[in-house]
């Protein structure tokens, strides 16, 4: 799919930021359709069947985790929100509610293009890639639950495994601490800091230096993301 294949919903209440956003998006050859409201978002999504959702959490008539909700009630749409500086609980509870990314204000047009990009690869995916990544020297074989970093192959506890297949089948997508507890400990009251040390000693095996990672990111007070 070329970028001029895809449409991009912007659900966005502040008038010249929607304007920046369109244009911004536009010189990148995205076709963009605009909301200003919740419920034009949704009469839109319905009716125009955008690829992807850009959108901001403060809207004047539903709430932006709300509309999350509700938008995932009706289609697998990646959505990439966008927020405010300091607001990391409200990034945690829209990626929970079913967001794939965010962005935050202010932000630059790299940054934002490498997002949505991202956002559009983890959904092409997820509807039917093959179960492997491949990034950089890192590969993982997600049927065999094979790593190697170059030609060398990486030997992981069960537990790190499962962080690093969450991370690889949502590559791209920030995963909170939360879904991570859920996922491989099957209990989202465990201590976040086990979740560091398993991240941590990951590292140690997956990433040529550790203390400068390319790989396993972290999205501070939110959790990890796979590049």
């Amino acid at each position: 799919m070329t970028t001029n294949e895809v449409t991009i919903l912007i659900v966005e209440d502040d008038p010249p930021i929607r304007r920046l956003l369109r244009t911004t998006l536009g010189a990148h050859d995205y076709r963009t359709h605009e909301a200003a409201t919740g419920a034009e978002a949704l009469s839109l999504l319905r009716h125009h069947r955008p690829d992807l959702v850009l959108l901001d959490l403060g809207l004047p008539d539903i709430d932006g985790l709300v509309l999350i909700g509700r938008v995932r009630e009706i289609s697998p749409v990646p959505i990439v929100v966008l927020s405010s500086r300091g607001e990391e609980a409200a990034k945690v509870a829209a990626l929970d509610a079913g967001a794939d990314d965010y962005v935050t204000k202010p932000f630059g047009a790299d940054e934002l293009m490498a997002r949505l990009r991202a956002a559009l690869r983890h959904r092409l995916q997820e509807q039917g890639a093959e179960r492997a990544f491949t990034s950089g020297d890192l590969s993982i074989d997600l049927v065999r639950r094979l790593v190697k970093r170059g030609a060398e192959d990486i030997k992981l506890s069960p537990k790190e495994y499962d962080i690093l297949e969450q991370l690889a089948i949502h590559a791209g997508k920030v995963l909170t601490h939360k879904h991570l507890l859920r996922e491989v400990w099957r209990d989202e009251s465990v201590d976040p800091q086990y979740l560091r040390v398993y991240v941590r000693q990951l590292r140690q095996k997956v990433e040529a230096d550790p203390s400068t990672p390319r790989h396993v990111l972290t999205e501070p007070g939110v959790g990890y993301r796979l590049v």
